[in-house]
């Protein structure tokens, strides 16, 4: 039987559709049938295997895509490979070609790998994506040999993005990998790394929390109380001496100040104890 090739649209469909395959798209429609209709069993296993091997290919041709990224290739076509077999086992036959549902499915068990596992810091994915598209627009501005490193504003002309999107593309680009607090910053001899530009802990903000947390315990004694606790402690008055201004023994003053201190004491320490049961007691679903 002869086809007019002359007629519109004859065989168009068959040739786009010829070259729009790969070589490592093999013809596996009766293996998928063969699957869809069996149980779980030896038999089904053993196809799903073979529609792996046979896809394999193709898993490990997108992987190479996103190489040189930080990652081994050896790892990107392990998780291509996991994302094949996914794409096995919940592809329908009867929805269309393999190809077309495998491609997306794999490529995106890739780019949740990326995602997920690679960031050292745990960054925002509207970050992730200004990252990509950065990425992107530094590699095709600098196609040509000798072309210089596209500046900010470059980068936002090529992307449409904004310069504080770019800006935030940009950081991003560093955030796959930490600095470890060990690392020299300075190439000198007297060099330094990152933990001796930190500084230290502060006391002070241990005593401001102290104060802030006897206020209200310091309110509720009575003002005698109140007053030896100034004298002793902000105007640094040895008990003698603040005994023979109040009028009283030693010996009282030494008991008032132990039994107030006491007091405001276990103040703070209920108050702690309360918002701990607070914080324990979460509100019902």
């Amino acid at each position: 039987m002869l086809t007019d090739t002359n007629r519109p649209g004859t065989n168009v469909r068959s040739k786009a559709s010829s070259a729009r395959r790969h070589d490592d798209a093999p013809d596996t429609a009766e293996l998928f049938a063969r699957l869809a209709a069996l149980d779980d069993g030896p038999e089904r296993d053993a196809i799903r295997d073979r529609l792996v091997t046979s896809w394999l290919p193709m898993a490990h041709r997108i992987a190479s895509r996103f190489r040189d990224r930080g990652e081994s290739v050896e790892d990107l076509r392990q998780v291509a490979a996991l994302g094949l077999v996914k794409a096995i086992d919940r592809f329908d036959p009867e929805r269309g070609a393999f190809e077309s549902y495998a491609v997306p499915t794999i490529t995106g068990e890739v780019k949740r790998h990326f995602r997920d596992r690679m960031w050292a810091l745990r960054v925002p994915r509207r970050v992730q994506e200004l990252r990509n598209k950065v990425r992107v627009a530094r590699r095709e501005l600098t196609q040509t040999p000798g072309s210089p490193e596209p500046s900010t504003a470059d980068i936002a002309a090529h992307t449409g993005l904004t310069e504080d999107e770019v800006a935030a593309g940009l950081e991003a680009l560093e955030s796959f990998s930490t600095l470890s607090l060990d690392a020299e910053l300075s190439a000198d001899e007297d060099g330094y790394s990152l933990a001796d530009t930190l500084g230290g802990p502060d006391g002070s903000y241990d005593v401001v929390i102290d104060r802030e947390s006897a206020k209200e315990g310091l309110r509720r004694l009575p003002e005698r109380e109140r007053t030896i606790l100034y004298m002793r402690f902000f105007e640094d008055m040895t008990q003698s001496r603040i005994a023979d201004q109040l009028g009283i023994s030693q010996m009282h003053v030494s008991r008032l100040i132990s039994r107030s201190c006491a007091q405001v004491r276990e103040e703070v320490l209920g108050q702690r104890r309360a918002r701990g049961r607070s914080a324990g007691q979460r509100p019902a679903a």
